[in-house]
């Protein structure tokens, strides 16, 4: 199975919307690792951002997979502006992911000039035609994982976008919430007989 990934980054401090809380980084990461497990992936395919990207990262390279990262611009630039602006210790794992991408030959850099929704969606586009290759010549299957909070921002969504480019050329799609799993009170407080 060749999984190509999107998802949200880490949220900014005091963010006004809560899309992806820096404390359920370990739960997501582990999820990712069990879908990548049970879809029996062999390679990932996303970008290198903090938060989701850098956790599939982190997953998939514990399980000795097959890792190719697509980043819109210079490696440096990308790391100022899309992994260490946020809270969490990030950095050092981009760097560690991105050397042993580079090492192997599977970082591609787009070479685009702004840091904007146009780059970042030419950034979807990439990887999943690259995951797309990648099924063709090792006669594999294909799916998407979209990690979010399962909302659409209004406006430009790149997240949201990611999916709905994957749903558009038939590959299947799924999702990973961000969020913690709603408290349930009879699971959490049972009532004794």
């Amino acid at each position: 199975m060749i999984l190509a990934l999107a998802g949200r980054r880490v949220d900014a401090p005091n963010a006004a919307v809560v899309r992806f809380p820096l404390e359920n980084a370990d739960s997501v990461k582990t999820q990712i690792a069990g879908l990548l497990g049970t879809t029996q992936a062999t390679s990932l395919v996303c970008s290198a951002a903090c938060g989701s990207d850098l956790l599939a990262l982190d997953a998939a390279r514990e399980l000795a997979l097959d890792c190719h990262i697509i980043l819109p611009f210079a490696k440096e630039r990308f790391r100022e502006t899309s992994v260490v602006d946020r809270p969490g210790f990030w950095g050092a794992l981009f760097d560690q992911v991105v050397e042993r991408a580079e090492r192997a030959g599977k970082l591609a850099v787009l070479n685009l000039q702004e840091s904007d929704d146009a780059s970042y969606l030419a950034v979807n586009e990439a990887i999943l035609a690259h995951a797309r290759a990648l099924a063709r010549s090792q006669a594999q299957p294909i799916e998407a994982a979209l990690v979010w909070d399962g909302k659409p921002r209004d406006g430009m969504d790149i997240t949201a976008a990611f999916a709905n480019a994957a749903k558009s050329l038939g590959i299947p799609v799924r999702e990973i919430s961000t969020l913690p799993a709603p408290f349930d009170k009879m699971t959490a407080w049972p009532h004794k007989s």
